[in-house]
């Protein structure tokens, strides 16, 4: 039998390779995203254990020190931290728009302190004349900064020299993120920390704090500490204490993990559902072929159970390979994936894991599929009777007479009609390529409608929606008056004014801590769109807009009304009706009309911050003036944050689309080989009888193209419904608290995905046709009788 499975294994190779490839993409795409997903959940537990990742934030707008310690003795916190924070303007010579960033106070021995400071590079600032910083290393790697260079900042309206004295990182910055951008940008905004004692002098909060920070002890109640905290800086500008499910940085890494634990999910069950599906159709095929080699062996005395485990062998082998390619790959995968992730988060160190129970899962779940795959061609060898190898080879199954009189049938030429007499006289062979086919292109849309959808994106976000050149943020609400300066400013061509107030939105049960935006009636600037991607008016009086996820999230319809508490000024609670809700791609949000919330707030007109549209030949004033404005904190450019979203995803994608296009191509090759290679075993004789009877060769191949040729057409309405089902699974799977994605597949990536399955389907019939001229009329034409 070791013979024999030689022989099959050296005579089956092209389908065994096609089936080894199937499995080792499934298999490659398991591990890499697994063992992605298991380190970088390995390197953020140990950095937050290591370096006392906080549990619970305050911010506030000033309160004393003093109060420490009575949040210290509420039962369940473990350590109390203060600190001070500002986001403060850079100025970097060789950069035209003004960068920005979160400027932190460091505690005496900041190791130690909630939120430790790990030090890659340099040394702890001290107190000195001029200021020390230690800088984030993503930050500093955009801006090549080296220890002793000097960062020009403006803080609180002085400009000042920072002076860089080392490069860290804080596990409560993993993921840095601009407020309002959906991805980080480390030329333009990142982390600074600085002694306390300088921060206070130059933000006048000498024994004062702004952010407090609080790690629980093991048995404590989150929800408990949270309340007693919030009594008792209430009085302080509080805006609510919250928890890591709200702390920026965890959520996007939480949300990357996710989106991780999708793809671990999600592609190899695509992808190894198929490679079953292939085995299916080799070991149906290789037991119909080698019937009568079973019974002859039946016959001389070998057992059921002995042919069984000979194919069980034949599979093993396949498998083996598949895995232990799959392995490899997905290991080289993985390191490839976790160099990507390094564009957007660091750890201290990164916990490599290479070797754990993902390699039993994928060892079992690669025999497993093969098994089941060949389940029915197993059953079959073990249950076929001696008897059939004194059996003569029959005629082939023929459609039921019905057919033949209908209409289109009699306009078939004869090559046709015996095409299509064959293909449904073999039903079940023919609805097998067709959905083989059909799965090719389902994957090739799911593999690149990505791309068009994140472009959609763009364009709904950068383009339509925000239609702003710069947004500027200030440290406080201003007065109207700021307005009006601005509007003087050379080069800017219109000015539209917001407020934004932190609120915390609760139904019944269900809440969640958010900013409101209080937006102009007329705002050309910036737009909220419906699903329809018209503007969204906001008059007076004309209620709460929100966003679809907002309203998931906290089960809200239009009409209903919502309990909002404010968390700025007097700390109100009121009731308001949900006007709207519209789609969007970003995090939770709600919108209000400006003069509806300045009532809310029981304030005059006040201005958190300014859209502002601008010549561009007068851009590089309009920077100059920003710079010299103390008020401003924040600048933000949507030009840059355009190109920068547009480079990390090209980074952190591209590759990643291009491996799926490969694996998925690699899939449709493999499915249109298998298919052809079939459908030539099956008309082997017919095709042999034909050449005997005096048919060209031409004609020959014509019958084999034609019935190839109308497999692929049947193949197309099957496979892009499939290929529709999947993205919207996929973008499904993809939702998370941050970001949404729109199920949307272009017309471009369906035509892609039809161009790719019809050429891999026209190469793979060129092999078989060459096929067709070895035939052997000889044997094939030999009957036993």
């Amino acid at each position: 039998m070791t013979k024999l499975l030689i022989a099959q294994l050296r005579d089956h190779w092209k389908q065994g390779l096609a089936i080894v490839l199937l499995l080792t993409c499934g298999i490659a795409t398991l591990i890499m995203s697994m063992t992605t997903m298991r380190s970088l959940e390995a390197s953020r537990d140990r950095y937050y254990s290591k370096y006392n990742f906080a549990h619970l934030w305050a911010p506030l707008v000033r309160a004393p020190e003093e109060l420490l310690g009575r949040i210290a003795q509420i039962s369940g916190v473990q350590r109390v931290s203060a600190k001070v924070e500002k986001h403060v303007l850079l100025d970097f010579p060789e950069m035209l728009e003004p960068a920005s960033a979160r400027l932190v106070s460091l505690d005496t021995d900041p190791h130690l302190d909630i939120n430790g400071l790990y030090l890659r590079k340099g040394r702890l600032p001290v107190v000195a004349q001029q200021t020390e910083v230690v800088v984030s290393e993503l930050f500093a790697e955009e801006h090549r900064l080296k220890l002793g260079d000097l960062i020009p900042a403006n803080l609180q309206g002085k400009r000042q020299d920072l002076l860089v004295v080392g490069i860290g990182l804080s596990p409560d910055s993993i993921y840095v993120v601009q407020p309002g951008m959906l991805l980080p940008n480390n030329r333009l905004y990142g982390m600074l920390w600085a002694p306390r004692e300088k921060l206070a002098a130059a933000f006048n909060m000498e024994g004062a704090f702004n952010q407090l920070t609080v790690r629980l002890s093991s048995d404590a109640n989150p929800e408990y500490v949270k309340k007693q905290i919030d009594s008792i800086l209430e009085p302080y500008g509080s805006i609510g204490a919250y928890d890591r499910q709200e702390q920026e940085s965890h959520a996007r890494v939480r949300d990357e993990l996710r989106e991780l634990r999708t793809m671990a999910f999600l592609s190899p069950a695509i992808f190894l559902s198929v490679s079953a599906f292939l085995v299916h159709m080799v070991f149906s095929r290789m037991v119909s072929q080698q019937s009568e080699q079973i019974a002859t062996l039946r016959a001389f005395g070998y057992s059921p159970y002995e042919i069984g485990l000979h194919y069980v062998r034949v599979v093993l082998v396949w498998v083996a390979m598949g895995v232990t390619l799959g392995i490899g790959g997905g290991l080289w995968l993985a390191a490839w994936l976790s160099e990507i992730y390094r564009m957007f988060f660091r750890f201290p160190e990164m916990v490599v894991i290479r070797f754990g129970w993902e390699w039993m899962l994928a060892v079992s779940l690669g025999v497993l599929v093969a098994l089941l795959g060949a389940l029915s061609g197993l059953l079959r060898a073990i249950r076929l009777p001696p008897a059939v190898a004194m059996r003569s080879g029959g005629m082939q199954s023929a459609p039921q007479k019905g057919f033949t009189q209908l209409p289109l049938f009699g306009f078939l030429r004869p090559l046709g009609r015996m095409v299509m007499m064959r293909m449904v006289g073999n039903p079940w062979q023919t609805f097998f390529s067709i959905l083989g086919m059909g799965l090719g292109v389902s994957l090739l849309i799911l593999s690149s409608f990505m791309e068009k959808t994140v472009e959609y994106v763009l364009d709904h976000q950068f383009a339509r929606s925000q239609r702003q050149d710069l947004q500027l943020s200030f440290y406080d609400p201003r007065s109207q008056e700021c307005l009006d300066e601005v509007k003087q400013w050379p080069g800017v061509r219109r000015v539209e004014a917001y407020r934004v107030v932190a609120i915390r939105m609760r139904n019944g049960f269900k809440s969640d801590r958010l900013a409101i935006l209080g937006l102009e009636p007329d705002s050309e600037l910036f737009r909220v769109l419906d699903d329809r991607d018209l503007p969204i008016p906001f008059p007076e009086y004309s209620g709460l807009t929100i966003t679809g996820k907002l309203a998931e999230k906290l089960g809200l319809r239009v009409g209903q009304k919502v309990m909002i508490d404010l968390l700025e000024g007097q700390n109100r609670s009121i009731q308001i009706e949900v006007s709207r809700i519209y789609p969007n791609y970003t995090g939770p949000a709600a919108f209000i009309p400006k003069t509806m919330l300045h009532e809310l707030m029981q304030e005059g007109p006040q201005i958190s911050g300014l859209f502002l549209s601008i010549d561009a030949s007068q851009r590089q004033a309009v920077y100059r003036l920003i710079k010299q404005t103390p008020a401003i904190a924040g600048v933000t450019d949507k030009d840059a944050a355009l190109a920068n979203f547009r480079e990390l995803i090209s980074k952190s994608t591209g590759w990643m689309r291009l491996i799926n296009a490969i694996f998925a191509t690699l899939i449709t090759v493999g499915v249109a080989y298998n298919s052809a290679l079939i459908t030539f075993h099956q008309r082997a004789r017919d095709l042999a009888t034909m050449r005997v009877l005096g048919y060209r060769q031409s004609e020959i191949n014509q019958v084999l193209l034609l019935e190839l040729f109308w497999t692929m057409l049947l193949a197309i309405p099957v496979g892009v419904p499939l290929g529709y089902l999947l993205a919207y699974g996929l973008v499904s799977a993809m939702d998370s608290e941050s970001h949404r994605f729109p199920f949307f597949v272009h017309h471009q990536t369906v035509v892609y995905a039809i161009v790719v399955m019809m050429a891999a389907t026209s190469a793979c019939a060129w092999m078989v046709l060459r096929m067709t001229k070895r035939l052997d009329l000889i044997s094939v034409l030999k009957v036993r009788e």
